[in-house]
């Protein structure tokens, strides 16, 4: 439901058609979604409340409560050229290394597996 359509095999197309004719909430939840998707994509920060106020009356509003509960944040990520992906992804390296390794060495192993021997 999160793909777009041209990236679906033939029999996913007829499954979320299926789907969509069935129940009708959640094609309107699939054009909800594709719309964050495509506001997110084209940074159309102005789409943001509307799409709020329309999301939490449907299959996700608790996913548009959280949205709205941090409104400034996501703006920002709409707005704002830069992002905090790469250090995320460094304190989740980190702190799967860690996970491996814990009961099994020091602060010295985990410095040379991380950063590389000195």
């Amino acid at each position: 439901m999160t793909r777009k359509r041209d990236h679906l095999t033939k029999a996913e197309t007829l499954t979320v058609a299926a789907m969509e004719q069935s129940v009708p909430r959640l094609a309107a939840t699939h054009a909800l979604v594709g719309r964050f998707h495509w506001m997110i994509r084209k940074r159309a920060a102005i789409e943001l409340e509307p799409w709020i106020d329309e999301s939490k009356r449907s299959l996700i509003g608790s996913f548009a409560n959280g949205i709205a509960s941090d409104k400034r944040a996501v703006h920002a990520a709409i707005t704002q050229p830069w992002s905090n992906g790469q250090v995320e992804a460094q304190i989740t390296k980190l702190k799967l290394v860690k996970r491996q390794m814990y009961g099994r060495a020091k602060l010295d192993l985990l410095q040379a597996r991380l950063i590389g021997a000195p």
